[in-house]
């Protein structure tokens, strides 16, 4: 019994190892796409987020159609689940391009931190959709969080300055959302990959008409740079998918925040970006309050293990 118990605690460990270093390649993955967005130069972003999402439908419809040859459940699709899908697809565009806009005025690092504000977001959120209640020191925690963001947005009567941060704290915001609602999605059977092909189709009809209207030509190189932004993207999209594939949120979602870490390295190195000091500060109550909930609700998670069942 005792070397049952053994090689099932040695099995999770190496799952939460794996789980980091998935999380750590979606994180570079991330950081990455970033990175080539900011350089593939004065293009709109809705026409580069129909880059980034036209690659992620291909790679995500393949995976799924190869999937239901052997498997017709993984296109189930309940029609008490739609609404929700209908919801992650509509309020994800949004983070998406609020991401996006961030990104072409901003620090790529302070953009990238406004949208890790999402799993704050998706505490606040998960209130309403999922019924859940954080609790006061949770929600002192997302306050918490709230003020870094403040930190790193600089709020002031220059609105050309601040639209931008505030697009990328809307970013956050509609990511936050989205992933309560992939949550609520789970819990319907619906597969993740089908939520992913559906949502990638429905960003890019989505900017089809602002492309139409707006649409700047590109060069080959500029092509070729959101091409590889696309493929970063969807490193970072699967690259998450296997981490929780393979370890609780719990236990890794703390490691998110390193995609921070590689987008400023990747800025200084490519793009000469230094993030001030009121953002570092900003990062650091952020990362500070997410390390908190971690702790929190790894303990937590811990003493429901431990509880004995009556």
């Amino acid at each position: 019994m005792d070397l049952i118990q053994y090689n099932a605690g040695m099995e999770k460990e190496i799952n939460i190892r794996r789980g980091i270093i998935f999380i750590l390649i979606s994180s570079m993955g991330f950081a990455t796409m970033g990175m080539l967005v900011r350089l593939s130069g004065d293009i709109p972003f809705t026409q580069k987020a129909f880059f980034r999402n036209s690659i992620a439908f291909i790679v995500s419809f393949s995976i799924l159609l190869a999937s239901g040859i052997k498997n017709k459940s993984v296109f189930n699709l309940p029609k008490s689940a739609i609404p929700y899908l209908f919801l992650r697809c509509a309020i994800g565009c949004l983070g998406i391009f609020g991401n996006f806009y961030a990104i072409g005025y901003m620090n790529i690092s302070d953009a990238s931190m406004l949208n890790r504000m999402a799993p704050f977001f998706a505490l606040f959120f998960s209130i309403f959709l999922l019924k859940e209640k954080p609790g006061i020191f949770v929600m002192t925690a997302i306050f918490t969080a709230f003020a870094g963001a403040l930190l790193v947005i600089k709020p002031s009567f220059d609105f050309s300055k601040t639209f931008p941060s505030l697009v990328g704290f809307l970013g956050g915001a509609g990511a936050g959302f989205a992933a309560v609602c992939i949550r609520k999605l789970k819990g319907y059977g619906v597969n993740g990959f089908l939520i992913i092909s559906v949502f990638s189709l429905f960003s890019c009809l989505l900017s089809i008409p602002f492309i139409a209207v707006n649409f700047v030509p590109m060069t080959q190189a500029q092509l070729l740079t959101l091409i590889g932004a696309g493929v970063a993207a969807a490193f970072g999209q699967f690259g998450l998918t296997g981490a929780y594939f393979n370890a609780p949120a719990s236990k890794i979602s703390i490691y998110e925040y390193s995609n921070v870490i590689f987008s400023a390295i990747l800025g200084f190195l490519f793009l000469d970006q230094i993030p001030d000091h009121l953002s570092f500060i900003g990062y650091g109550v952020i990362i500070l309050a997410a390390l908190t909930v971690f702790i929190y609700n790894h303990k937590k998670a811990q003493q429901n293990q431990e509880r004995p069942v009556p």
